[in-house]
């Protein structure tokens, strides 16, 4: 920063001159000058490094192209901590807290002396990594077919000091060796590949391949539900997050393959954002 007082640009100029929601504003100049939010306010006629101010304005051009603010500032809280997030990586979701929840819930029922997790399709890691955190006596296993994405989830995992154990591999193909599970969770895709909000909005950068399962939206959540019980202990759970209006299709899904007391959750929207069921 400069001397205050020195013409030039300050926080009070890009906040009144900019396009941009005045929340989004503040977090692009916290994370470019490295800042708290306090300080902005109590510095906001100081006047701002030029070559800060130039990246400002890079990062505002990207947003208004419709760029997701967490690949801007590399980072989304879910179920309170940061996570990195990077292009390549899908985003967390304040409604997949819903599934961390439940699957805390279900652990706080378990017989296991040490039950075992397995997060199928981790992508940033925050599902299983935020299992870890609330309960770190669980053994956490996630798989994910992407590299990319297991260096992201690698990276949290460390920064948080969770214990989980990542393995690359789609679905349950990578998991040979491992004991069964008394908890399989999941956040596959599920939008249909006509779904016309792939192309609006953040979903246009997000990866496609962790959208949708490039045809009906239930193939991914119909391999899971079928393939589950080889994976889980008796009496384990599986449950898997979806779209606003594949519950009843999940259900059945869940029913087919053998599972029993097969419910559905609600989000604070009231959506049918999750179901499960025990074998």
């Amino acid at each position: 920063m400069n001397t205050p007082g020195k013409p030039g640009t300050c926080v009070r100029d890009l906040l009144r001159n900019s396009t941009l929601p005045r929340l989004e504003v503040q977090m692009l100049l916290q994370h470019v000058f490295k800042v708290t939010r306090s300080w902005l306010i109590a510095h906001d006629t100081d006047t701002l490094d030029e070559d800060g101010v130039q990246e400002f304005h890079r990062l505002v051009d990207r947003r208004q192209a419709g760029e997701p603010m967490a690949y801007l500032v590399g980072h989304r809280e879910f179920m309170g901590h940061a996570f990195q997030v990077e292009p390549g990586v899908l985003i967390p979701r304040p409604e997949t807290e819903l599934l961390v929840e439940t699957a805390i819930a279900v652990l706080a029922t378990c017989a296991s002396d040490q039950p075992r997790v397995l997060d199928l399709g981790t992508g940033s890691g925050a599902i299983a990594i935020s299992i870890a955190l609330a309960r770190p006596d669980v053994v956490v296993v996630a798989t994910d077919i992407s590299d990319a994405a297991l260096k992201v989830a690698r990276r949290n995992a460390q920064a948080l000091s969770a214990r989980v154990t990542f393995i690359q591999g789609s679905w349950f193909d990578p998991l040979s060796g491992q004991a069964p599970f008394d908890l399989i969770v999941s956040n596959p895709p599920y939008i249909h590949k006509n779904d016309p909000h792939l192309q609006q909005g953040d979903l246009r950068f997000e990866p496609g391949t962790a959208l949708s399962d490039g045809s009906n939206g239930l193939e991914a959540l119909a391999h899971i539900a079928a393939n589950a019980p080889g994976w889980l202990k008796p009496g384990g759970a599986l449950w898997m997050e979806h779209g606003f209006d594949q519950a009843a299709a999940v259900r059945g899904l869940l029913s087919d393959a053998g599972f029993k007391q097969v419910n559905s959750h609600t989000d604070l929207a009231g959506i049918e954002r999750i179901s499960g069921g025990n074998l």
